[in-house]
């Protein structure tokens, strides 16, 4: 059975403001249970996981920002934007809300990342993470394949390519990035230009493509961390991404001791939204035994 949308301009009034080191936030807080904290991808945000939205919140408190340079949040133009501020904007956000026990990650590309960063905090008691679902992330650097996008924008002509950025470009990568048949839809594509360029964000693509560096140079501890660090984690993986697909399954399954993995064929770099009761069913087997753990605890 199909999951029911949340249209975008429902999504924002439901929105909420927070101020991080001088930045507008915003954020979407709702439900009661442990907390789940949602980490979106790029150059995206957080309207992502409007499918799975209303099923989580029934079992949790659900917690999502839109990261700083993304969606409806602020985007400073000469901003060194950088995945360890986006996780110290999610324990920001996680204090606001007075949340101090242990919190259920489920990340997305970019999140990913953010993801690998709260769960090395973990290892160093700065934060207590209880589980870790990721999707399509570019996890390890060596099996990471960036789209042709994000190539250019990496480059030395990158500020040149946000600036002349438009819907037609976008509406250019969907091949790189779904499944066959699971592409987005017209009104899809339109929520998703409207939030990339609300409060100009295509003049700062080339400026949040630095993670790309942050991951090689952090690589070594977070993976680490993700060994030995103790948090329950699954992968699920979009069969068809070229991005991060299988090849970054099979490298995770190389790396983690007892790799606990899903694989959905023909589902791309967004599994959430093209496969969403599929994400949720498969979420949800992890979290049975993994909340069952957290309660003794």
């Amino acid at each position: 059975m199909p999951l029911g949308e949340i249209p975008l301009g429902v999504w924002r009034t439901r929105s909420q403001a927070l101020s991080f080191n001088g930045h507008s936030i915003r954020y979407w807080a709702a439900g009661r249970g442990e907390p789940l904290l949602l980490l979106h991808g790029f150059p995206t945000a957080s309207h992502d996981w409007h499918y799975l939205w209303k099923p989580l919140v029934s079992q949790y408190r659900v917690i999502a920002c839109d990261m700083l340079g993304f969606g409806d949040s602020a985007k400073p133009g000469r901003h060194a934007y950088s995945l360890l501020e986006q996780a110290d904007l999610q324990q920001a956000l996680l204090a606001h809300l007075n949340i101090t026990e242990p919190v259920h990650l489920l990340a997305h590309d970019y999140g990913s990342n953010v993801a690998q960063e709260l769960i090395f905090r973990h290892t160093q008691q700065q934060i207590r993470i209880a589980s870790c679902v990721f999707l399509n992330g570019g996890l390890f650097a060596d099996a990471h394949r960036p789209a042709r996008l994000q190539r250019w924008l990496s480059g030395p002509v990158g500020w040149w390519v946000g600036r002349v950025f438009d819907r037609a470009a976008l509406v250019r990568s969907i091949p790189e990035l779904y499944g066959p048949d699971t592409g987005p839809n017209e009104s899809e594509l339109d929520d998703c230009w409207q939030l990339l360029t609300r409060n100009q964000g295509p003049r700062v693509f080339h400026r949040l493509m630095g993670y790309l560096q942050e991951t090689r140079a952090h690589g070594e501890r977070w993976t680490q961390a993700m060994q030995e660090g103790g948090v329950a984690m699954r992968m699920i993986v979009g069969g068809s991404d070229r991005i991060a697909g299988v090849r970054m399954l099979e490298r995770y399954r190389q790396l983690m001791p007892g790799a606990d993995t899903v694989l959905l064929p023909d589902i791309g770099h967004y599994p959430h939204t093209e496969a969403p009761t599929q994400v949720l069913r498969h979420f949800r087997e992890f979290h049975a035994p993994v909340t069952r753990r957290v309660a003794v605890l």
